[in-house]
This record gives C-alpha cells, sequence and structure tokens, in this order.
C-alpha cells in the first residue's frame, strides 16, 4: 500500500513510498555501468535492425542496409566444397578402380563420399551398416545375388534390379503354387528340403529334394548355390533374402516376391555411383 516517502532508520536510505505486509522498498537505483550497458545494448539493437534483415512487412521482410542472407552465405559455402571437391571427384570418375585404391587420400575421399550417399539413398533399404532388411539384400554378409567384385556393384548400382532400363538386372522366379504348377502338399515338401539347406532339422527332405531337383535346381543349383548370371539366392547358407522362417520360405514359393531397385544413374552421377560401389564394397561383403 502507498505510504509516504521517507528514509529508513536502519539502512539510512529514501523509501520509494511503497510497503507490503510490513516491509518498506528502499529507492535504490541500478547501477550506472549496468545502465549503461542497458542503453548499449538498445543502441545496438538498433544499428543490428537497420544493416541486417529484422521485421517484417506485408509483402516480404526489410533485408536490412547491408543486404545480407543466410540463404545467400550457406549458398556460398556450399559452392567453396563442392568447388574443392570437385577436382578430387573429378579423378574419381575417371580413375579405374585399381588407381583409386592406390591413392590412399583420394581413396579416403571416395570412401567418404560414397558413405554419405548410401546414407542418404540407399540405406533405408538396405539398412545401416549394409546390415539388410527383409526382401533387402545384406551388403556386408557376402550373398551377393549379382556378385560383390567392384564391377559388379557399380552396374547393379547404375542400372538398378527390374527398374525397367535395358541394362538393369533382370530376374523372374515362377509363381509355383498360384500358377498350380505345384500342389500345396509338394511346397510343403519343397520347403523341408530348403529349411534343411538353410541349416535347419527338418522330417524326411527326400520328396523335397527330388521337386527341387526338378522345379528349382535349374536356377538355384543343384545344391542351393545359387547362380548369379540370373540373379538366383544362394540358399545353402544362413543369409537368406526373405528370412529363415518356414513361412517366408512357403510364401515364396507359392507366389515369390520380386524386389526392385531403381536406377541411380538417374539420381546420382558417375564418381558418386563410384563412391558408392567402393563404400558398399568396403563393408565388408566384396570380394
Amino acid at each position: 500500500m502507498p505510504t509516504k516517502i521517507e528514509k529508513d532508520s536502519v539502512t539510512g536510505q529514501m523509501t520509494t513510498g511503497h510497503e507490503w505486509d510490513g516491509i518498506k522498498e528502499l529507492n535504490r537505483p541500478l547501477p550506472k555501468w549496468w545502465v549503461y550497458i542497458f542503453y548499449a545494448t538498445i543502441a545496438f539493437s538498433v544499428v543490428w535492425f537497420v544493416l541486417y534483415p529484422s521485421w517484417p512487412g506485408l509483402h516480404g521482410y526489410f533485408h536490412g542496409m547491408l543486404g545480407y542472407s543466410q540463404r545467400t552465405a550457406v549458398d556460398k559455402d556450399v559452392a567453396a566444397i563442392l568447388k574443392q571437391r570437385a577436382g578430387y571427384m573429378d579423378r574419381v570418375a575417371k580413375l579405374s578402380f585399381d588407381d583409386i585404391r592406390k591413392d590412399p587420400q583420394l581413396q579416403a575421399i571416395a570412401l567418404t563420399a560414397g558413405r554419405i550417399a548410401f546414407a542418404n539413398n540407399c540405406q533405408p533399404c538396405h539398412g545401416a551398416g549394409g546390415g539388410g532388411n527383409p526382401g533387402f539384400p545384406a551388403l556386408a554378409a557376402g550373398n551377393w545375388l549379382w556378385g560383390g567384385k567392384l564391377d559388379d556393384i557399380q552396374q547393379s548400382i547404375t542400372f538398378g534390379i527390374r527398374s525397367g532400363l535395358e541394362d538393369a538386372r533382370q530376374s523372374a522366379m515362377p509363381k509355383f503354387g498360384a500358377d498350380g504348377s505345384l500342389k500345396p502338399a509338394e511346397i510343403e515338401q519343397v520347403a523341408d528340403y530348403v529349411m534343411a539347406l538353410f541349416g535347419h532339422n527338418t522330417a524326411d527332405t527326400a520328396p523335397g529334394q527330388k521337386l527341387f531337383a526338378e522345379n528349382c535346381a535349374v536356377c538355384h543349383g543343384e545344391k542351393g548355390e545359387g547362380k548369379r548370371e540370373i540373379g538366383a539366392p544362394r540358399l545353402a547358407g544362413r543369409a537368406h533374402l526373405n528370412g529363415d522362417i518356414r513361412e517366408s520360405v512357403v510364401a515364396q514359393i507359392t507366389n515369390p516376391r520380386l524386389g526392385v531397385m531403381p536406377n541411380w544413374n538417374s539420381r546420382l552421377d558417375s564418381a558418386t555411383i563410384k563412391s558408392l560401389a567402393l563404400y558398399v564394397h568396403s563393408l565388408g561383403g566384396g570380394e
């Protein structure tokens, strides 16, 4: 409540005339150094508002006397980096894989570019570090559908799998169940044999082995070793494209899933594709 202005008997300071619950407010002005700094910040903000982009308007915003733009600054920085990178990436595009690997600095740059491109374009399907996902090959496992040499990998990245291009990798698997080529009981028998190839203990595999030899061996090989020239997966192993549970095997025989990989030559330049091939090869499954 307002009271009269008086001198405080304890501190000797004048009061402001305000009192709350018996407590009187002393009239203690701010230190001059604090006031000066406060005024300086006000002056600085006014100058900043005039020089740099600041307040909005009805048709845009005030661009500032200096015409500064963070977007322009970032564009310049990116352009400078691309200019610096271009020299190295031009060499990557022109040199062979062997020549790139002979130059440790150039190889390191290519692997870095490949790692970034993989994270931006390939990781959603093939997983971090090329670990794979159901229906998408594990690139680090070494169980290659089309071959794991650098040229093989580059070919797959460039033209894709079933992408519609003439040079794309092409393969198909018959719909043994959907078209009636095999009866459900026969599909179960083939699945028994395939599970045995996977390394699982199964029942009598002789009937399934016979059916496999008659229908599947032409592509997957007599012992399930696969055929890279037609992209037929290797079945005799631990890494499998669509998982290793029996339900997945039966489903694939009955009505197979045929994945599609885009052709990256329409989105990435040749240097980036070559860098990608080097990075994928380095994940641990390269040949």
